[in-house]
């Protein structure tokens, strides 16, 4: 084998060592620590696209000392292994909180600033309080060291962890609410707008619990959207009187 061969093959190994740096990881709170900053917590939401009931958010400070094998972006992960983690970080985290914002103020608010405030409600029940703050690509008003990371469920283990807290509880919550409202699907599609879940909305109209600010809810209050009548025939007296 030449020598052009040998440093061919070398190459693999280091792309793959890059590839596992871009893995979710500790890196972030780690520098944190380093920075002298103690209690480090991630922050995120789940259901900002749903059409139906509250956005969730959760924070996790998680133990430096106790690794939780298998975090990442809870969307990468099935629903079974979700909950698997979601009792483990509960578990071993050394506080974890969960806050919800219904639908009626993400209507009166917006559902960026609702998932904002449900984060400060979810800190706000952490003990101890953290004194930074990892977050997937939002900022809040709060006098606390933050930093904003894009695909953050990705790239931080806290962040993941708090992803895998907010969508576990909210999946939870469509549950429930699937027993009020059996003829909409909630429980299997979340109340994010499937074809299922739009026919249903044209079928029987919103519940008091969807979001009316999202155009298909709005749609959806009409008896059928984009229906067509055929003319109705007047009576021969009225139409007698209108000529």
């Amino acid at each position: 084998m030449n020598r052009r061969m040998r440093t061919r093959q070398r190459v693999k190994p280091v792309l793959e060592s890059a590839d596992v740096e871009r893995l979710c990881s500790r890196r972030y709170e780690r520098e944190a620590r380093q920075r002298g900053w103690l209690r480090i917590a991630g922050l995120d939401e789940a259901g900002r696209g749903s059409l139906f009931g509250p956005v969730v958010a959760a924070a996790v400070i998680l133990s430096p000392t106790r690794r939780i094998v298998g975090l990442d972006d809870s969307k990468k992960i099935n629903p079974e292994r979700r909950f698997i983690l979601a009792e483990r970080i509960r578990q071993y985290a050394l506080a974890w909180a969960v806050a919800e914002i219904d639908s009626s103020r993400i209507d009166a608010w917006n559902i960026y600033q609702a998932s904002r405030q449900a984060m400060v409600a979810a800190i706000s029940q952490l003990q101890p309080l953290p004194d930074f703050l990892l977050l997937d690509a939002v900022e809040l008003d709060l006098p606390i060291e933050q930093k904003a990371l894009i695909h953050g469920d990705m790239r931080s283990a806290s962040i993941a962890a708090a992803s895998i807290l907010a969508k576990v509880e909210r999946d939870r919550r469509m549950e429930e609410y699937d027993q009020i409202y059996p003829q909409y699907g909630l429980a299997h599609h979340k109340g994010y707008s499937t074809p299922e879940h739009l026919a249903a909305l044209r079928q029987h109209g919103p519940t008091p619990l969807h979001r009316f600010s999202y155009a298909p809810v709005r749609e959806a209050r009409c008896w059928a959207t984009g229906a067509t009548q055929n003319p109705l025939p007047l009576p021969q007296q009225q139409i007698a009187s209108e000529s």
